[in-house]
């Protein structure tokens, strides 16, 4: 009865008060009322806007960044997108629900993405699991931690869907810096543990390559990423400490890949690093600033334009994309205020040695020390200063940048100022840790 009730109104319409509004509307707006067409303007215009929303929402990039830390792989819209996330076992499998549709194939373009040397993935297959849902399912190699999270439009990013795969026991960071050192040694015998080599006390230098992964920092006028810039001097600086008698370097990150501020910090007091040297290249308002400048960490900034510099790094937290929900407490612990300490003489000791070396190979931007307050100098207990080699802003910086020639002089100066350094303050005695 009901039915055939329903049928009779829509056929005739004389009992249907709702749309007898709509069409009393409609016919107002026709005629011209000035309120009642911005009315209709208005609803035409909300179901119309919510058509594009509905079409922003849409993946219009994705990205898969590889690590030993973690695996990243990022879907980037227009709009938010709703999704849901859930695991299974034998095997392994991480499901990915996206509530969109892959019109243009770009989030199965993520299948072809997969790195073989990938630590965490090893195959990822893309399918429609109904209408207006993507499936997206990883195969895992290990056992792993996921976070997925949601970043809001920055700098050149609109709304990123992130999903970070850490392993589920995370590396100790001493036995990976003993295993690319070769210092854990061949094992005792068939089955045996591994033989430890006692050397003698050892300066561990933590080098970190600013930015990274889904930030690339600076570019300049010709194309040139500063966060590839950086990686190839901290590899030379590096490979030059390790040739070094009584000395050793840790890389913050070895790829492209982002790593937190702070958890750039966290390596370097994991470790017990006696030094931290952040490496960067930064661009800057005005394209003719050129040299080379050291900062040290301060909460009053030496100069309007060393501030400047320390809130655009700072910001490569919210570039890069980190999870703000779950960061580790005691991470944050980390981060204390310079004043609990007393490693900031020293900092600017290392400072004031590295910067009298740049000096020899480039002109100086200042010619003093300059402080702010960079969140990646912020270890309480280990000497840091932040080196901006050159800004990519100028044209002919950006060039000598790009030369390996220079790339060589400018880590072969980071060394001596180092070295400068530790003669004058040699490395303080610390526990069995870094002995090996």
């Amino acid at each position: 009865m009901a039915g055939a009730c329903g049928r009779t109104v829509a056929a005739g319409g004389s009992r249907d008060p709702a749309g007898n509004r709509r069409r009393r509307a409609a016919r107002l707006a026709e005629r011209g009322h000035p309120w009642r067409r911005g009315l209709a303007g208005a609803l035409t215009a909300a179901l119309f806007l919510g058509g594009i929303a509905a079409a922003q929402a849409q993946v219009i990039a994705t990205r898969i960044w590889p690590a030993r830390d973690y695996t990243r792989v990022t879907f980037e819209s227009r709009a938010a997108l709703d999704y849901s996330l859930f695991a299974l076992k034998n095997p392994g499998r991480l499901v990915l629900d996206l509530n969109t549709e892959d019109a243009d194939g770009l989030i199965a373009e993520l299948q072809s993405k997969v790195a073989a040397a990938d630590p965490y993935i090893a195959v990822l297959r893309v399918g429609t699991n109904r209408p207006g849902v993507t499936r997206v399912v990883l195969d895992l190699k290990a056992e792993v931690r996921p976070q997925v999270f949601a970043l809001k439009p920055i700098a050149d990013y609109g709304h990123r869907l992130v999903l970070d795969l850490y392993p589920l026991v995370p590396p100790d960071p001493l036995v990976a810096l003993l295993e690319l050192n070769g210092q854990l040694g061949a094992p005792a015998g068939r089955g045996g543990p591994p033989r430890k080599v006692s050397v003698a006390r050892l300066a561990t230098v933590v080098i970190d390559a600013g930015h990274g992964g889904e930030d690339p920092g600076a570019r300049g006028r010709r194309g040139t990423l500063e966060k590839e810039i950086t990686l190839l001097i901290a590899k030379r600086l590096k490979g030059l400490i390790d040739a070094e008698t009584g000395m050793r370097a840790v890389l913050t990150r070895d790829g492209d890949y982002y790593l937190a501020l702070g958890a750039r910090v966290k390596k370097a007091r994991d470790v017990k690093a006696d030094l931290f040297v952040s490496v960067h290249a930064d661009a800057f308002t005005r394209p003719h600033a050129r040299g080379s400048s050291v900062f040290t960490l301060s909460q009053r900034p030496s100069s309007a334009a060393a501030a400047w510099l320390a809130k655009q790094e700072n910001d490569s937290d919210l570039i890069g994309g980190v999870n703000l929900d779950t960061r580790d407490p005691i991470l944050q612990q980390v981060l204390v205020d310079l004043s609990q300490t007393g490693n900031n003489d020293h900092s600017r000791k290392l400072a004031g040695a590295v910067l009298s070396e740049l000096g020899q190979i480039n002109s100086l931007h200042k010619a003093n020390v300059e402080r702010a307050g960079f969140a990646v100098l912020k270890a309480p207990d280990v000497p840091s200063i932040l080196v901006e080699t050159a800004f990519l802003a100028s044209p002919q910086e950006e060039r000598r940048l790009q030369d390996e020639s220079y790339q060589d002089k400018m880590a072969r100066a980071l060394l001596a100022g180092i070295k400068r350094y530790f003669a004058k303050n040699p490395p303080r005695p610390q526990g069995p840790l870094a002995r090996y």
